[in-house]
């Protein structure tokens, strides 16, 4: 019988990719997450994980960082590049203690990271709860400001009517930048709202991701996104945003 902790099965089938290249570590997240009504794709290394990631598009990662050959860090780095599977979220593997290292992860788009060692039931509740933050709402209708139309149920943004390609974590932050209009949010409160958690002393991660969303959207839609200094962001609510 699942573990009371992990209620509820998934209402539909969902693919977890795990990453991992100790195989006991692999064999034991694969057995007990398909136990929970996953299904389970697994890799040995990061190239054979960027193949299976673009071919198969599962609905999340486990990457572990310390692999052979291409690391974590570079696997993430090219799920980011390819838009087949930059809308993947990830979470870290690490047996790292570094501060640096969680950073690293969290600024190139993971979703959560969990430190080894970790325990099974850990891993699954953060794999619910990524997934749960990802969901497409019932209600999804397109936001604007400007020139950016934000589409949850295609999980697109245009400016201009020109797609724009934005990583998992640039589109969360952009919605709920767009669902706040005119009001400002506290990079904590973004942190919460976009990460899950409140990544005490990881302020730099908002504004690192917010610099990477204004270059990705252009100068005239990103003077839509207000910078309040010692507080955070607000996307404006005058004339253009609407």
């Amino acid at each position: 019988m699942p573990d009371e902790a992990f209620s509820g099965k998934p209402m539909k089938t969902q693919t977890v990719l795990i990453v991992e290249d100790e195989n006991d570590i692999r064999e034991l997240l694969a057995f007990n997450l398909g136990r929970e009504g996953f299904s389970v794709l697994e890799a040995g290394d990061g190239r054979e994980a960027l193949s299976l990631a673009a071919d198969k598009k599962p609905d999340i990662i486990l990457l572990d960082i310390m692999l052979p050959g291409l690391d974590g860090l570079g696997v993430s780095r090219e799920l980011q590049r390819d838009p087949k599977t930059s809308a993947i979220p990830v979470i870290m593997l690490t047996a790292r203690g570094e501060e640096v290292d969680r950073i690293v992860g969290l600024e190139l788009g993971a979703a959560d990271y969990v430190v080894k060692p970790f325990s099974v039931r850990e891993v699954i509740l953060r794999v619910r709860s990524v997934l749960r933050r990802n969901a497409v709402p019932p209600e999804a209708f397109p936001l604007r400001c400007g020139p950016i139309a934000l589409d949850m149920a295609e999980h697109a943004v245009r400016v201009d009517g020109i797609p724009v390609e934005l990583t998992i974590t640039e589109f969360r932050l952009l919605e709920d930048l767009l669902r706040h209009k005119g009001k400002v949010r506290s990079r904590e409160q973004l942190l919460n709202a976009v990460w899950g958690y409140s990544f005490e002393g990881y302020a730099r991660t908002v504004d690192t991701h917010v610099r990477r969303l204004r270059a990705k959207i252009g100068d005239e839609a990103a003077e839509g996104i207000e910078t309040v200094r010692g507080v955070g962001y607000r996307a404006r609510n005058d004339g253009g945003c609407v």
